[in-house]
């Protein structure tokens, strides 16, 4: 695999570079935006830190990351994956209507702000860590998987706000978190994790974690169960 040393250059000069290749290595990336904005084929590896928007209109193919990701990743992604091996900042996924993303750390606030699915297309994201405040908010279709690996609160504040679509699995019980009122959070069972199971094991593979151990601890899922989910959230109406 060609390995290109992008220091010092601009997003531009960088895609123009990526355009017809199969495959390639960034090396010296230090907070470029864009990287590979709308590619549709091919392999990217990423050293270094991607600035925001990265994979934004992902059409195809994947990008893995080495280390951590900024804001916006995959920011309206159509298809393809994106691979985190460390955390990401906010609002990932932002929009996706496709496509797969797959963190190994945390993720900050609003990650699947306006997910939703399309036709025959189902965006998944699973995050091995926690995730900020406003998980999933305005979430229309998709799935949202939290693990929680390395233990303590697994979400922040106010997620699922304005859920109206696609679910959530979070890996724990979830009763010190407070939902709205307008979806239902329950205990998993066995043909809900099934449904996931291929997320959840493509994440363990990626990222060398035990499938059998994650699946001890209980999960809990989180569905809207409202046609109006923005009912006196802001005003009375």
């Amino acid at each position: 695999m060609e390995t290109i040393n992008i220091e010092g250059l601009g997003y531009r000069e960088i895609n123009e570079k990526l355009r017809g290749t199969p495959g390639c290595r960034l090396a010296g990336c230090r907070g470029q935006r864009f990287i590979g904005a709308g590619m549709g084929h091919g392999a990217l590896i990423i050293d270094g830190v991607p600035g925001n928007a990265l994979g934004a209109y992902l059409n195809g193919g994947s990008i893995t990351v080495m280390g951590n990701a900024q804001d916006a990743v995959g920011d309206t992604m159509n298809a393809g994956e994106i691979i985190v091996h460390g955390s990401i900042g906010d609002a990932a996924g932002y929009a996706m209507r496709g496509g797969r993303i797959l963190v190994k750390g945390d993720a900050g606030y609003r990650a699947g702000i306006h997910m939703k699915a399309y036709e025959d297309k189902v965006p998944a994201m699973v995050i091995g860590g926690s995730a900020g405040s406003f998980l999933g908010e305005y979430q229309a279709g998709g799935i949202i998987i939290v693990l929680a690996i390395s233990g303590g609160r697994p979400v922040g504040n106010f997620p699922c706000t304005g859920m109206h679509g696609g679910k959530m699995l979070i890996r724990g019980d979830c009763g010190d978190i407070v939902f709205p009122d307008q979806v239902t959070a329950r205990p998993a069972e066995k043909g809900d994790l099934e449904a996931v199971s291929e997320h959840i094991r493509d994440f363990c593979e990626t990222f060398g974690y035990s499938m059998d151990e994650i699946l001890k601890s209980p999960f809990t899922i989180i569905t809207p169960d409202s046609k109006n989910p923005y009912k006196q959230m802001y005003v009375m109406n």
